[in-house]
């Protein structure tokens, strides 16, 4: 996992991420937003959770933003993009992250429940599979993981 100095020049896609985040509250949605940056560092897609507000447990962040950025772009390989998330994505977005080729994988809190990138496995880096993109960790955690825990302490 790449950390430190490069986790910087991240923060202000995490904060986009964030923002994107804050949209799934109104409609009873776990805050997690993603967005999905072209290589020029371009917006090309963007998503949060819509699980509750569609009924769709494939709803996540991370698939929104990326399907967003496929159409965007008009095709399904995302090579040269970076997908930027607030949560550790779980293993089907892992999986969709690696399926989709983006370059790079950069996510603010890990999730030691479901994550998928290196708490509970590591999808993303398993080498029997035909891309990996970089990582980087921790991006504004303290900020995605606030944003979380009060979404849950609001629902107990």
């Amino acid at each position: 996992m790449t950390a430190g100095t490069t986790a910087g020049r991240w923060e202000e896609p995490m904060r986009l991420a964030l923002a994107e985040a804050a949209r799934a509250l109104p409609a009873g949605d776990v805050p997690i937003g993603a967005v999905v940056l072209g290589p020029s560092g371009e917006v090309v897609g963007s998503g949060h959770n819509i699980r509750e507000r569609d009924g769709d447990p494939t709803g996540h962040a991370e698939l929104v933003a990326l399907r967003e950025a496929a159409a965007a772009r008009g095709e399904w390989r995302l090579a040269g993009c970076t997908l930027v998330v607030t949560l550790e994505p779980c293993t089907m977005c892992a999986g969709a992250t690696v399926l989709s080729r983006v370059d790079r994988l950069v996510f603010g809190a890990y999730d030691e429940k479901a994550g998928a990138v290196g708490s509970l496995w590591d999808v993303v880096r398993d080498r029997r599979l035909n891309h990996r993109p970089e990582v980087v960790a921790g991006v504004l955690a303290d900020e995605s993981t606030t944003l979380i825990e009060d979404f849950f302490a609001g629902h107990r």
